[in-house]
């Protein structure tokens, strides 16, 4: 039975860790679902989000393989209960003068952004979770979406408890 486990990653902000990263999934034939990464509060260490899809045996491998790497510091998996997790995407549509209004109350219902405005199109920016953003596309898919750009989940977990602190 495939399940999908997001993984907070806490590893040192240097070059080549990424690719490590990436190595050791593609050595071993693992899928990365998505994959976000970026600078902490302390310039030494970068976020990484981690979703990967498998059965228990296969993502409990993954997990013990990553905790190897000299250059992860700590691993979370992040449950949807005891976290907080968000995706962005911004979406390119084909607005004329005659449909502009109807694609911005759609907007306006899931609290979208206009961030661009054209003769033809607008870019609307969403940030939510996974089910929201798929809800959105499914009701912009009357119209032309000309494109579309989803950055992958990003997460932290609840609380202060498990904060790791270095």
């Amino acid at each position: 039975m495939n399940n999908r486990r997001v993984l907070s990653l806490l590893v040192d902000n240097t070059a080549g860790v990424l690719s490590r990263i990436a190595g050791l999934f593609s050595r071993r034939g693992y899928n990365i679902d998505s994959l976000t990464v970026g600078e902490t509060a302390d310039q030494r260490y970068s976020r990484m989000t981690v979703v990967v899809n498998g059965d228990d045996q296969i993502l409990d491998q993954i997990t013990k393989q990553l905790a190897k790497l000299v250059d992860v510091v700590d691993i979370k998996p992040l449950s949807e209960k005891e976290s907080v997790s968000r995706e962005l995407i911004l979406v390119k549509v084909r607005a004329d003068a005659e449909n502009r209004q109807a694609i911005i109350a759609v907007a306006d219902i899931f609290r979208a952004k206009i961030v661009d405005v054209g003769i033809d199109s607008l870019i609307i920016e969403l940030t939510g979770n996974q089910s929201k953003l798929d809800a959105f596309i499914e009701l912009l898919s009357g119209y032309e979406i000309l494109e579309l750009a989803r950055t992958g989940i990003t997460g932290l977990s609840r609380g202060a408890e498990d904060v790791r602190y270095l």
